[in-house]
């Protein structure tokens, strides 16, 4: 499943996201009304598992075909999610309960004995969809707790017969469907608003030969009342042995309406985790904001109304602090086209993030829409080419670069190549392993169509538009030789200030982190965008005030390197977001086949990559400000 919900994840911290109930969702699709015995299809989604993170098609089992196998029509995202839809034997009829259906008997040899086998050994589900709605196994920890939904239900289980010490493989082979209604008392028509199962194994015994027509279950039966309540009896998965699929469906009326049909999929029984984690968060902000108010206020009223009052040449000779550095404080930085590139595809991220998240709180986003979030992301990050052609160059010419050409390739190609050259390795890794998550050659060659044929352009574009604007004005003129830097105090060390300012930033994410992993990783639903809107703009905060600080105190000391320092400050938040990923690796997941882990770490570096840019250029664009701001206050002989 990594494979595409990975690809769910590439785009983005996006893994960035969560909102609280209080944010309404469009359903996505417009409701069916079904009248009594209309015909209900029951499709097949991927067979999931968190212990491999591969997802497999349906069909990849031994499982009872249709007469003809159909694909649905999949978006990118789903694609990219490893969603592949298939139509299935179940077929119900609207309000027509049915009971011990017999789908079909398989005979197993060993090849389809050990592909079953497999797959209950690395504890994977199985999805279906009716109406649009995933099936769901309802269950109670205690008593007095809630009911808790688990996607999909298992293909099976291990365990051994009573006095016996070999452990066995189990098949859930019978399955009792619920399917709850909304009626509609005029038009007598209704509404599905969930769709649960609860799967059984059961050693199904009939008389005589099998007759796939006539033959009758002596386990099962309609005609004496007699229904599978239990798996005391399991069925067995071994060579040569024999299994009859069955199901039930009973329906069930119910008070919840169409359009809140989701919302026990969507209830979060950790809110006030959420609210702690914000609480968290803005304490950070405050201690901040009120260390950047001192500074504003306090130091630089003081400072700049000292250096404005300077009159005497002995006074000007003791100046001291950052404005002594005022004819250096613009001089461009080493590798100052570089410092484009990543100030350009930061802006682009940032853009992404902003307007995804605002698509999310409307509820354009809805789980109900498969592959949304990440196509929506797909496509914003293309369109906002844009921007990043735009913000590289006008800052390139700023540092009097005249080659706009050149930094508008890097531009569009840095951080897009990186990206898919790891998630080509990736994919590779996925068709090794014949996974449904492995992106197909179409869906590859969609993607770098994007890349070049729309983005690129954009980014040339944006770039042509910012090159022509003129280049902004520094407020103080820069020296022709630059001055000395004198020795610093141990904790102005620039590695040392760096991991520092990464700290706060990460500190007030992390706990918002923590659900999102889960939901990309644990296949959970995440949608609490309310929450992750917050968090980001904590964030944004965060970022800004912690690397204009650490800003300030390095040209105290007289140390005018801050162009690449200030992005290096609050980008250092995505080295603790790689290794508090590490560590939720071996706390949280029991990942254990190399091929998933390796998913899972590569994955886990694109997102990280992302975070950096993104957290860079917030803290680069902070300080730009900060020392603009200050330098064009004070009097410059």
């Amino acid at each position: 499943m990594a494979g595409h919900r990975v690809h769910l994840l590439w785009i983005s911290l996006l893994a960035l996201f969560s909102v609280h109930v209080h944010c309404f969702y469009l359903p996505g699709v417009a409701p069916e009304d079904f009248q009594k015995g209309d015909q209900l299809f029951v499709k097949v989604n991927k067979l999931t598992s968190t212990k491999t993170q591969l997802p497999y098609s349906y069909y990849s089992l031994p499982y009872c075909p249709p007469e003809r196998i159909v694909d649905s029509a999949e978006n990118l995202g789903e694609v990219l999610r490893g969603d592949r839809i298939e139509n299935s034997p179940y077929v119900f009829k609207m309000r027509e309960p049915q009971m011990c259906n017999v789908v079909c008997r398989v005979e197993l040899d060993k090849k389809k004995a050990k592909a079953f086998k497999e797959k209950i050994e690395d504890e994977y589900r199985v999805n279906m969809i009716l109406d649009n709605l995933p099936l769901v196994v309802p269950f109670r920890r205690s008593d007095q707790d809630p009911v808790v939904y688990q996607h999909g239900f298992h293909v099976g289980l291990k365990g051994q017969y009573a006095g016996r010490k070999e452990e066995k493989h189990f098949i859930h082979n019978h399955l009792t469907f619920t399917v709850k209604f909304h009626k509609d008392p005029q038009t007598d028509s209704s509404r599905i608003v969930g769709f649960e199962v609860k799967p059984f194994s059961v050693k199904h015994e009939y008389e005589g030969q099998w007759n796939e027509k006539t033959t009758r279950l002596i386990t099962c039966d309609p005609h004496a009342k007699r229904a599978v309540t239990n798996s005391e009896s399991p069925q067995e998965v071994d060579d040569k042995k024999e299994i009859i699929f069955t199901y039930d469906v009973e329906f069930q009326e119910s008070d919840i309406k169409w359009a809140s049909r989701w919302d026990t999929y969507l209830l979060m029984a950790d809110d006030q985790i959420h609210w702690f984690s914000i609480v968290n968060s803005l304490m950070i902000v405050l201690f901040l904001s009120g260390m950047v108010a001192m500074i504003m206020l306090r130091t630089l009223y003081r400072d700049i109304s000292k250096y404005n009052q300077l009159e005497t040449q002995e006074e000007a000779q003791e100046e001291t602090g950052w404005k002594l550095v005022h004819g250096d404080v613009f001089r461009p930085p080493t590798n100052s086209d570089l410092l484009c590139v990543c100030v350009g595809t930061g802006i682009q991220f940032f853009g992404m993030i902003l307007v995804t998240m605002i698509f999310a709180l409307l509820g354009f986003l809805s789980p109900s829409n498969r592959g949304g979030l990440m196509t929506a992301m797909l496509l914003l990050w293309v369109f906002m080419g844009l921007f990043a052609g735009y913000s590289s160059a006008r800052l390139y010419k700023m540092f009097k670069g005249a080659e706009w050409k050149k930094i508008t390739l890097k531009t569009a190609f840095m951080f897009p190549a990186t990206v898919f050259a790891i998630f080509f390795v990736l994919n590779a890794l996925i068709w090794g392993q014949k996974s449904s998550g492995a992106v197909p050659f179409g869906t590859m060659f969609a993607l770098v169509l994007l890349w070049f044929g729309i983005s690129v352009p954009l980014v040339f574009v944006g770039s042509y538009i910012g090159f022509k604007k003129p280049a902004m004005e520094d407020p103080v003129k820069t020296n022709k030789i630059p001055r000395q830097i004198p020795e610093q105090p141990w904790y102005m060390n620039p590695a040392f200030s760096i991991l520092i300012g990464g700290i706060l930033p990460f500190g007030a994410v992390f706990i918002e982190l923590f659900f999102i992993l889960t939901s990309i990783w644990l296949h959970q639903f995440y949608y609490i965008f309310g929450f992750l809107f917050i968090v980001f703009v904590i964030l944004i905060i965060t970022c800004a005030e912690i690397t204009i600080v650490l800003c300030y105190f390095q040209l105290c000391s007289e140390d005018y390197l801050w162009w690449w320092r200030s992005y290096l400050t609050s980008g250092s938040s995505a080295l603790y977001l790689f290794l508090y990923a590490a560590f939720y690796f071996f706390t949280k997941l029991e990942i254990t086949k190399p091929v998933s882990g390796v998913l899972y770490f590569g994955y886990m570096l694109i997102v990280s990559y992302a975070f950096f840019v993104l957290t860079g250029t917030i803290g680069f664009y902070a300080c730009f400000w900060f020392t603009r701001l200050i330098y064009s206050s004070v009097k410059i002989d």
